[in-house]
């Protein structure tokens, strides 16, 4: 019998919970998901230079793309689907890829995970260059989706990132960055869309988020390229600008319109008192950076 991936072991503290009442159903499992910040904390180094490899990218007119099958998959799908609306990106700069594609978002296909064929479509239809940053994301670090993307797109050239809960994951030989957060046994038996899956949103927040922090895409915590798509968010926009430059929220809201409804631009206006192109004049010498422009 072949070594059982940490990720597929039995959890000894929740081997009873079929006989738990609700109550300490929820404590148990909370007691394991109280582990998982804590693995992420001894792979922050490695997180830190994901985090700088991606905005050197970005900053060059790189992308980034997330391959994984499963739970995975729809993680990173789920991350680069929220950098349009929350950091204001181009459609394209962060992709998601999931095995058995968009179907697979709802419904479970699992040999998809397994198909060579599948990873190199994917990968194809994702065209990438050397410029790109490609991450394989998976909890036992196996599937051969996962590892076809990593290998292909370390033959083209690309940098790298494996993210996986397993030590001894095989995506690791074709990851040039080795994200790996032990988590532990699942507290269901090789359920890994709970811990491991907890860890993997963790660390996909924080590599997309830390990359647009360090390209200028907040200002202090700020999300100022937020794209005001709906009542909410206009609200928001109206709310950062008032803070930010000091005025009321009513003097905001006006400089909103008239920036276009452009966060940064209608701080530049209301702060420095110039028109909608003194403003992004301003901002495009600084290379949209709102900081060094107020």
């Amino acid at each position: 019998m072949s070594k059982i991936a940490l990720t597929e072991r039995r959890n000894p503290a929740t081997a009873d919970i079929d006989l738990m009442d609700s109550f300490h159903i929820a404590k148990a499992i909370n007691n394991e998901d109280k582990k998982v910040a804590i693995a992420i904390e001894q792979t922050l180094p490695q997180i830190g230079e994901a985090i700088e490899v991606i905005a050197q990218a970005f900053q060059k007119g790189g992308r980034l793309a997330y391959f994984g099958a499963g739970t995975s998959g729809r993680l990173g799908v789920l991350d680069a689907s929220e950098c349009w609306p929350t950091f204001g990106v181009e459609h394209g700069m962060v992709c998601g890829y999931i095995a058995g594609g968009d179907r697979a978002l709802r419904f479970s296909i699992e040999n998809s995970e397994d198909s060579t064929d599948l990873a190199l479509q994917d990968l194809q239809s994702f065209a990438p260059t050397p410029d790109d940053i490609i991450v394989g994301i998976s909890a036992n670090g196996g599937p051969r989706y996962v590892l076809t993307v990593l290998e292909q797109a370390q033959k083209i050239g690309c940098k790298t990132i494996g993210i996986s809960s397993n030590p001894e994951a095989k995506l690791q030989h074709f990851s040039d960055i080795f994200i790996n957060p032990v988590v532990g046994e699942e507290a269901i038996t090789g359920s890994s869309r709970m811990k491991s899956g907890t860890a993997q949103k963790m660390i996909l927040n924080m590599l997309t988020t830390g990359a647009m922090v360090r390209i200028g895409k907040t200002y202090q915590n700020y999300m100022i390229d937020v794209r005001m798509v709906n009542e909410k968010l206009i609200d928001r926009g109206c709310r950062f600008v008032s803070e930010i430059a000091q005025i009321p929220y009513d003097e905001a809201k006006k400089y909103i319109e008239l920036s276009g409804h452009k966060v940064k631009t209608a701080c530049v206006m209301a702060i420095k008192n110039c028109s909608k192109a003194e403003a992004e004049n301003l901002l495009n010498d600084k290379n949209g950076i709102l900081r060094k422009v107020i």
